[in-house]
């Protein structure tokens, strides 16, 4: 029988909710999502997909308007930044490496995404090595030109093995990996209800799940035929079984409950 990967997103919680904070953050160049400050302070690490930098530098001290800008850009330094570095701002470039930030210049490497670079980062680091691993989450990485939006996904399907989520402000995507059997924990005050599974890549000839509106019983979903986009979670805790790896893909509610 297949082994159960269980699945939580209570990196959204705040810390003294939940003791599973063992995981690395990647801020892509996209809007910082308003949960940015929770999931950075409870970060092992931290990097900036190359103009991913900018947000941070721009759009952090936003979301503490009654403090000084430059104390907040002091507080959140990132540990590294990694790209092609085609779209950093100078001014921004040199504001982390007067911190002490670590910059990783790949501009020679275009075979690969900025996501990419940072996930093998993180794959390579000394934290990842230790038990558990280290789970990755990806903020910037939804929305925005589709193309970049695909590559990150694809990124999902290259990683398997290592838990990455990408997340914006208004949902989040994770791979099901096909060698394993799958259990969701939802957050209900968090997230939902809207959900999907989306077989890319390969076609799923069969896909059983539970604790979904519309659960599926050895269905076959394939693009030009059915996708469960759109349905509903029912509970607190989802399951699914299937013969292709799947993207699971959830809402993420609209409330002011993820701040630090």
């Amino acid at each position: 029988m297949e082994e159960v990967m269980f699945h939580s997103s209570s990196f959204l919680l705040p810390a003294d909710e939940t003791s599973e904070k063992r995981y690395a953050l990647i801020v892509l160049n996209q809007n910082l999502p308003r949960f940015t400050p929770l999931l950075w302070q409870h970060a092992k690490l931290r990097l900036c997909a190359d103009g991913g930098a900018n947000r941070i530098y721009d759009e952090l001290p936003l979301f503490f308007p009654h403090e000084d800008a430059l104390l907040i850009r002091n507080r959140y330094k990132p540990d590294v930044i990694k790209g092609d570095m085609d779209s950093i701002r100078p001014d921004v470039l040199d504001f982390y490496l007067s911190l002490g930030t670590k910059v990783i210049d790949e501009s020679h490497d275009q075979d690969t995404t900025d996501l990419d670079k940072c996930i093998l980062y993180i794959r390579h680091s000394t934290l990842n090595q230790e038990s558990p691993k280290l789970h990755i989450l990806a903020t910037g990485a939804l929305g925005g030109r589709f193309d970049h939006e695909a590559g990150n996904l694809n990124v999902l399907y290259r990683y398997p093995d290592t838990r990455i989520t990408l997340l914006s402000d208004d949902c989040l995507v994770q791979l099901l990996p096909k060698t394993h059997r799958h259990e969701i924990h939802i957050q209900p005050s968090l997230q939902g209800p809207h959900c999907g599974l989306i077989p890319i890549g390969a076609p799923a000839a069969r896909t059983t799940t539970t604790g979904l509106q519309w659960d599926l019983t050895n269905t076959d979903m394939r693009f030009g035929g059915l996708v469960s986009t759109s349905n509903l979670v029912k509970g607190d805790k989802i399951t699914v079984e299937s013969d292709s790896d799947l993207l699971w893909t959830i809402s993420i509610k609209k409330q002011d409950s993820t701040t630090p």
